[in-house]
């Protein structure tokens, strides 16, 4: 029988590494950067959403 919260997990903590990543390599500021880190890290899920739908974006051109 598997787990569904470990699986659950198990994603959420690789979204949120994905996440992390993504946020160290933006061009926002150390401070900007360091924020959205804590706020991705102390709120899980809900940093995560609020990252991509707010946070920094890297170098990438928009059309």
């Amino acid at each position: 029988m598997f787990e569904y919260g470990g699986i659950i997990g198990l994603l959420v903590l690789i979204a949120d590494i994905w996440a992390i990543v993504n946020i160290m390599g933006s061009g926002a500021s150390t401070g900007s950067k360091v924020l959205w880190t804590v706020l991705v890290v102390i709120l899980p899920v809900l940093g995560l959403i609020i990252w991509f739908l707010a946070g920094p974006r890297s170098g990438r051109a928009t059309a």
